[in-house]
């Protein structure tokens, strides 16, 4: 199934507690529309909603391959974060410390959030999403 997603496919997305499943010609409007918003900011954050760390990291994986990030390596578990642990899961990523977290967590949609950070242009900071898990796989 499919959602209907506007002409503002990005906006639309705004307020979203999951990721909507597109066809394949609205992912590529949303990625087309996203790319060069991304291209404008100098480093990101992320944070990736999935039913497991397993498949949290491996969207992690897609977004740095497709959109050639460097890779983030895993923190160190701190207390309450199970990286093998299985069940909902949230995963933030930070490419100025170079690192990603991964923690349980229940009651999450599905997704992915991106944070664009630009120094040098605030007005090009934002937040996309929440995009779909599979959206540059």
């Amino acid at each position: 199934m499919t959602s209907d997603l506007p002409s503002s496919g990005l906006d639309a997305l705004r307020g979203l507690r999951s990721a909507p499943q597109l066809d394949g010609d609205q992912a590529r409007q949303l990625r087309e529309e996203l790319l060069p918003l991304l291209a404008a900011c100098g480093w990101f954050t992320v944070g990736i909603m999935a039913p497991s760390s397993s498949s949290a990291v491996a969207v992690l994986r897609q977004l740095e391959a497709a959109l050639d990030w460097p890779a983030l390596r895993p923190a160190e578990a701190a207390d309450g974060e199970q990286a093998g642990e299985s069940g909902p899961v949230f995963l933030k990523g930070n490419q100025r410390t170079g690192l990603f977290h991964v923690r349980r967590e229940d009651g999450l949609g599905e997704g992915v959030l991106i944070t664009g950070q630009e120094g040098t242009d605030p007005a090009a900071e934002d937040t996309w999403g929440p995009l779909p898990l599979d959206l540059f796989a």
